[in-house]
């Protein structure tokens, strides 16, 4: 294939270029003007398109094994292509969790029939219970490309803190969802001022602070590769930026969601609004624009988490937390923080593809000769609606609002893999 007359950014040196691409054996084999195509060769022209590294998402829900009436392996994939990603990480919390070596072992297997690149977690603890531990080099050598009990924290220091000590010694990443229950008596809402409306106290901001706090210490004396994930507030991104200062490989994801909306959110869409952590206050939303703009959050991951109508239809309390992301993600990016001039389109970029490829050592994430032919092709100026999903479940406050940006082309491994035209 050559895809000629693109725009391209490579997030990686902070360049964009004029140029036509060729790709050959899934691989990105000559990068130059005017080149010209084989006989047979397929050619697609994206004159007036941005190209780009595809994008990464760190932190997704595909449910599956035990919850895939919410999302499938497939289901997921297709999501994750419609919005321009060509490699995503999944999370262990499944049922059973991703705890031993032969479920992960299913899982990648199975992945392979995708056309994305599909990567799986594996649990810091069996069963998610915090107590005792996975074989993680087991889980390793078998093909974990990190680690996590997402979804649940690890309130026990000296346990999270060997964990972290093991992941570095394996290389890997470990991600930590920063919530201490012993402060939330209703999860999904701020408390604050429309908790206390609805007559719930909700999740304050301190469970999430403080656990983020130990954690930096923990991650200072480490020396592991730390992720903080989903952060919601603003005393936590300056935790971060505080210990990143003195040494500690501390990394930031902040969803679209926490950088786009607040509690407020939670009186026009409900449950739709409800996700742990919890959207919180103006204030938190701007401070976590600014810890993206000056470096300190240095992932953008969409926390995909499908769940079915009926769940959500339940009464606040009863619902269960969280939304989909990965088919609106890049479009949020780009309308709440780009248009406004909080990023550049090529910073953006950086915190979906480069940023996590590097962390997690993925062959992704730049636009060079000789790598992966794997990119997302958009118009960053065209308006669109998100309305019909191409995953399993629908669960966004995003849907029918006006957004910028839109994918055109998904390509990974040098196959289309998302065409709007089909």
């Amino acid at each position: 294939m050559i895809i000629k007359n693109g725009f391209f950014m490579e997030p990686g040196t902070h360049t964009s270029f004029k140029a036509d691409l060729r790709i050959a054996d899934g691989i990105i084999a000559e990068i130059g003007p005017n080149l010209a195509a084989a006989s047979q060769e397929e050619c697609l022209d994206i004159e007036g398109l941005v190209a780009a590294p595809g994008l990464i998402d760190t932190h997704t829900h595909f449910r599956d094994p035990g919850f895939t009436y919410k999302e499938t392996l497939h289901t997921g994939a297709l999501a994750a292509a419609k919005g321009g990603f060509t490699s995503v990480i999944c999370m262990a919390n499944t049922s059973p969790a991703v705890d031993s070596v032969p479920l992960l072992q299913d899982i990648l297997e199975r992945a392979k029939e995708e056309k994305i690149r599909i990567l799986q977690a594996g649990a810091v603890s069996q069963g998610l219970k915090g107590q005792v531990p996975t074989d993680m080099h087991g889980l390793r050598d078998a093909g974990a490309c990190g680690f996590t009990d997402d979804g649940i924290p690890l309130t026990n220091a000296a346990f999270c803190y060997q964990a972290m000590k093991t992941a570095k010694e394996l290389g890997v990443p470990i991600s930590l969802h920063e919530e201490d229950p012993a402060f939330i008596k209703n999860n999904g809402i701020n408390h604050g001022a429309i908790s206390g409306r609805m007559g719930l106290y909700g999740s304050p901001s301190i469970a999430e602070e403080s656990i983020v706090a130990r954690d930096c210490m923990l991650a200072l004396r480490a020396g592991a590769d730390v992720v903080i994930q989903h952060i919601s507030s603003r005393y936590s991104v300056e935790l971060i930026r505080t210990f990143q200062a003195m040494g500690a490989h501390i990394h930031a994801e902040a969803t679209p969601h926490h950088f786009t909306l607040t509690e407020d959110a939670i009186l026009s869409h409900g449950t739709l609004a409800k996700m742990n952590p919890p959207l919180r206050t103006e204030e938190d939303r701007r401070a976590i624009i600014q810890g993206l703009a000056d470096g300190t959050i240095d992932i953008i991951a969409t926390d995909h988490a499908p769940h079915s109508i009926a769940e959500k239809e339940k009464d606040f309390p009863d619902a269960p937390s969280g939304i989909i992301g990965l088919e609106t993600s890049l479009s949020l990016g780009i309308t709440s923080l780009v248009r406004p001039g909080h990023l550049s389109l090529l910073q953006l970029l950086e915190k979906m593809t480069v940023n996590p490829a590097r962390l997690y050592h993925l062959p992704g994430g730049s636009i060079e000769k000789g790598r992966p032919a794997d990119l997302v092709i958009f118009n960053p100026e065209e308006q669109w609606r998100p309305e019909n999903y191409l995953s399993l479940s629908s669960n966004s406050p995003f849907t029918g609002k006006k957004l910028y940006g839109k994918v055109k082309y998904t390509i990974c491994n040098g196959c289309v893999v998302y065409s709007e035209k089909f």
